[in-house]
């Protein structure tokens, strides 16, 4: 099992109800192919470096997850399908952006429970 990355941006008009839907609906595609979800971050609402669809912004959403490889045709296929997503990329971790994940999550915790 490989570890991957998905950063995804959803459409600035969505209400919360809508993005809640969205993520959980990735969320929920990759627990039923087997994927262990390891980490997820809700990065809000971002301005674009440059207009996609007409917009300045969208709602960024980041997944890290275990799994294996056939399941990146599967979620990447949905996201196209899926108008709510404007853009999305996924990764897989090779040894150092595992170490640098795993740093990025610490940084994240120690700032929450300050």
């Amino acid at each position: 099992m490989s570890n991957y990355e998905t950063v995804f941006i959803l459409n600035p008009v969505l209400s919360e109800n809508q993005i809640e839907e969205a993520v959980k609906k990735y969320e929920s595609l990759l627990e039923s192919r087997k994927c262990k979800i390891v980490h997820k971050e809700n990065w809000g609402l971002k301005k674009l470096a440059f207009t996609i669809q007409n917009k300045n912004s969208g709602f960024y959403h980041l997944l890290e997850f275990e799994g294996n490889g056939e399941v990146i045709n599967d979620l990447e296929v949905e996201f196209r399908r899926d108008e709510r997503v404007m853009r999305f990329l996924t990764v897989k971790l090779d040894v150092h952006a595992k170490e640098w994940a795993d740093k990025r999550k610490k940084r994240i915790q120690t700032k929450v429970k300050a």
